[in-house]
């Protein structure tokens, strides 16, 4: 549906005014879908971003600071999400060996295996893009890349 619908206006600035409001839109549109695909895991998105990236790193530990530079969104406590996937038993939170200021952090089996549940779900996720052809991902990606510089 055309954005100009869906928000019930008509005009805009500019083109570029345009494109903004609905990057945002469709920003909000996404996090919408992706908050109900992962609710029946018991999961928030950035929640799963944790597992995802822990579970790249593993067997080897990640520390929080790894874990905020590779989240995708950066404004959210990783700390707090990393105690609350700790208290669900999906990742374990240990006294780093070589500097026991740090916290050495690794995904737990059950983790792993909520991952590999989520996973078989995965293409019904991805469907969100599925009026798109795959050279029209491509494109999008080339321009979402572009636009960040």
């Amino acid at each position: 549906m055309k954005l100009e619908d869906e928000i019930k206006q008509k005009e805009f600035k500019s083109e570029y005014n345009k494109a903004i409001v609905n990057m945002i839109y469709t920003f909000n549109w996404m996090d919408a879908k992706s908050r109900s695909f992962f609710e029946p895991y018991g999961l928030t998105p950035q929640q799963f971003n944790i597992l995802r990236i822990l579970r790249g790193q593993f067997p080897q530990p990640a520390t929080v600071n790894l874990l905020k530079e590779r989240m995708l969104d950066k404004m959210c406590d990783a700390s707090r999400i990393v105690e609350r996937l700790r208290l669900k038993g999906l990742l374990e939170r240990n006294t780093c060996q070589n500097d026991r200021r740090a916290v050495d952090i690794k995904i737990s089996e059950q983790g792993l295996k909520l991952l590999d549940e989520i996973d078989s779900g995965m293409n019904d996720f991805d469907n969100m893009l599925s009026l798109l052809t795959s050279d029209e991902v491509s494109k999008l990606n080339e321009l979402l890349d572009k636009l960040r510089g």
